[in-house]
């Protein structure tokens, strides 16, 4: 991949700048801020050498080891838009075997998935080897859109539509969804258009609303759609959708 500005901002990097140990993990792409953070607590990092201790701040001409594996940052940003099929874990812990998407995926260079899909729920989910830049685009806080198209066990009503357009008390999470856009699109099916990212949001929403989910797919995530791609298949986001990408995520906080 080989878009400018986003590359360029890929490589901007400091030699002489310490940055804080998850970050850097992120920006190698061996996981997620958040993974880096449970693997250090864990002791699985050593910094040279030595085991690392939570918050801590690297150069990047340290010697960063996880689990007998070399960090390294990349030098290339990879950005993959892929078809996850149900069934298929949006994790890349080995201990879940070939359920995850990194088993089924068997993508030559070490991508992880930016955000979640349950798995039991299928269709976009973006891969990069570069989480800082991108995770931007599943923080909750800022509005981005991310679209479904769901399946339920009872036809689809004007009742139920509206009520969830205007937002729905979630008891189990104690709180309220945000007004959405809502459209029916057959006699059992609607679409639905997010911007937060709450756990089983959608689920959580029909079975308060006395339905069941059947089936759920994410058909785009802001300007990025699935398009023709088939279930189990990906391909990589092309320089203009990043381009559009990069304009809307470059005020959010990284």
């Amino acid at each position: 991949m080989h878009n400018n500005r986003m590359q360029s901002e890929f490589e901007q990097k400091d030699e002489n700048r310490p940055v804080r140990l998850n970050k850097y993990l992120s920006e190698a792409g061996i996981c997620s801020r958040r993974e880096a953070d449970r693997l250090i607590e864990m002791g699985k990092v050593l910094v040279d050498g030595q085991v690392a201790a939570t918050g801590q701040k690297v150069l990047p001409t340290q010697k960063v080891i996880v689990e007998g594996q070399r960090a390294e940052r990349e030098k290339e940003m990879i950005l993959l838009a892929v078809n996850k099929p149900r069934g298929v874990l949006c994790s890349t812990d080995d201990r879940w075997g070939d359920t995850t998407i990194d088993a089924f995926l068997k993508y030559p260079k070490r991508v992880f998935p930016i955000g979640r899909l349950d798995k039991d729920s299928e269709g976009l989910l973006l891969m990069t080897n570069h989480g800082d830049i991108l995770n931007k685009i599943m923080r909750a806080g800022n509005y981005h859109e991310k679209e479904y198209e769901v399946e339920i066990d009872r036809p689809v009503t004007e009742k139920l539509i509206r009520k969830m357009q205007q937002g729905v008390w979630l008891k189990e999470l104690e709180q309220m969804t945000r007004p959405c856009e809502v459209k029916k699109i057959g006699e059992k099916k609607f679409s639905i258009i997010l911007t937060q990212g709450l756990n089983r949001q959608i689920r959580r929403m029909c079975q308060t609303c006395g339905c069941k989910v059947l089936r759920l797919k994410r058909v785009r995530i802001m300007n990025i759609t699935l398009g023709n791609l088939k279930t189990g298949e990906y391909r990589e986001v092309t320089d203009a959708e990043i381009e559009e990408l990069y304009e809307r995520i470059k005020e959010s906080r990284s």
